[in-house]
């Protein structure tokens, strides 16, 4: 988590061209959604996916949604929330949580289901039957309701890729943060399936990360902060907003060895095709 004690970044040049940051967190920033709105369109940023992790904060993300022309919403159970109910209430709590979850993505401004997948890292063995379950289930629910998926995946790639193929994956699905390598963004890319990418791919240590992006199709590429988390380079440990996606998107371009109007095309096309929103 960052460190809130620590300065906001400055506001980076802006982009020439309009873009979306595809997954971020309003409701754990320190800020008002008038305020993100602001700076974010203030450097080129004009769309918002406020994504959902439970079901106060996918209510939260509906009614942002709803108040906001310039935010769509994604709701879900995150990986990590799945196993909890499950333990405190058993099935049948899990079960209502994903019934009124579906309420949620069918309203209007609702867009994605997600964000859902599997997470090995702080999930232990002991919840990997519940986290596949809500996972399975959220893919159906995108199904259904002809929404996008939106996927977290963290420490589980082949479990991901394995129910994907088992249940077939909707014909809109993003890899949120996306934490594969260069095999697996392939893999990806013959699927026709999004990659946004984060802060966390401008750190030293991310390497991998950056084999990934240059070989995915720009056509398949989106950008997103994960704010207030994943805050990029040069101001990693520093509070992350939309306002940072410039960032990340220059840092993208110099590895695709692109121009950033060039990516930021791609980036806004992406986004508006892969959620469902007119461009």
């Amino acid at each position: 988590m960052p460190n809130s004690a620590q300065p906001a970044p400055p506001l980076p040049e802006p982009l020439a061209v309009p873009v979306a940051d595809s997954h971020t967190h309003l409701d754990m920033q320190d800020t008002t959604v008038e305020e993100a709105l602001a700076q974010a369109a203030a450097v080129g940023v004009t769309t918002l996916v406020q994504v959902g992790c439970d079901l106060e904060r996918s209510r939260w993300a509906a009614e942002a949604a709803a108040a906001h022309p310039a935010v769509h919403a994604a709701v879900a159970l995150h990986p990590n929330e799945a196993p909890r109910i499950a333990e405190q209430g058993g099935e049948a709590a899990l079960e209502a949580a994903l019934a009124e979850i579906e309420k949620l993505a069918a309203l209007p401004q609702v867009l994605a289901v997600g964000e859902t997948g599997l997470d090995y890292f702080r999930t232990g063995p002991e919840g990997v039957a519940a986290q596949q379950r809500s996972f399975r289930a959220h893919i159906a629910m995108a199904k259904r309701l002809g929404r996008a998926l939106v996927i977290h995946d963290r420490e589980a790639h082949d479990d991901v890729l394995r129910i994907l193929r088992e249940e077939g994956a909707p014909e809109r699905t993003v890899f949120h943060c996306y934490s594969g390598d260069a095999a697996m963004a392939e893999v990806c890319a013959e699927n026709g399936w999004f990659l946004s990418f984060a802060g966390n791919v401008t750190f030293k240590s991310a390497q991998p990360l950056r084999d990934a992006l240059a070989v995915a199709p720009p056509e398949l590429l989106l950008v997103e902060t994960d704010a207030p988390f994943l805050t990029p380079a040069p101001y990693r440990g520093r509070p992350n907003a939309p306002y940072l996606v410039p960032v990340t998107l220059r840092a993208m371009a110099e590895v695709k060895g692109m121009t950033e109007d060039a990516l930021a095309r791609h980036v806004a096309a992406n986004t508006a095709r892969a959620f469902g929103y007119p461009q």
